[in-house]
């Protein structure tokens, strides 16, 4: 049977702040209306999310349109960083990425590694995707985690280079036939 899942990386967030209660910037907020659009077309009828208020921000529009909660799932949440869950500066934010890419178990300490990181994810989307198979999914997501869950199915999603080319907002569009990923396509940015 056929699922879809929608990748939806959150729109532009202010960068300070600790990372569960952080919301859009004005600029994400507009791009919100852009991203409720392009899901409307898609016929979205399940929509889950990260924790982190940027995320249910995100596909909380289309939730509202559809009639549909943003179920919660605490495993989808970003790659914790740092033990108090602040943000990481972009200064240190850099380095850390690159080490995690070339070595999956590098952490700071308090934090996840990369491998602890798409383990959990991983593990949600597979029970998202068991859960509710044939269904069209929209998953508000983040950065990193978005890259290791896409990254586990396909290898060259799993990389610094493919994060770095996502933009906030993004939107993925991933053709599961039963666990097996098929396809993937970019539904941002709207032609």
């Amino acid at each position: 049977m056929t699922t879809f899942v929608y990748m939806v990386r959150h729109g532009d967030s202010p960068k300070e702040g600790k990372e569960r209660v952080r919301g859009l910037s004005d600029t994400g907020l507009i791009d919100v209306q852009r991203v409720t659009e392009i899901l409307k077309r898609e016929g979205i009828q399940t929509i889950v999310s990260s924790p982190y208020r940027r995320a249910v921000l995100t596909v909380e529009p289309i939730a509202n349109t559809i009639g549909e909660e943003v179920a919660i799932l605490e495993d989808l949440k970003e790659r914790v960083f740092s033990p108090e869950e602040n943000r990481v500066d972009d200064k240190q934010l850099m380095p850390l990425l690159e080490k995690s890419f070339e070595d999956k178990y590098y952490t700071l300490e308090g934090g996840e590694s990369n491998a602890d990181c798409q383990h959990r994810a991983v593990a949600a989307l597979r029970e998202i995707v068991s859960t509710f198979s044939g269904q069209k999914i929209a998953i508000g997501t983040h950065g990193a985690v978005m890259t290791l869950m896409m990254g586990y199915f396909d290898e060259k999603y799993n990389s610094l280079k493919f994060l770095h080319s996502t933009t906030k907002p993004d939107i993925y569009r991933m053709e599961f036939e039963g666990e097996r990923l098929v396809e993937v396509d970019r539904l941002w940015p709207p032609l």
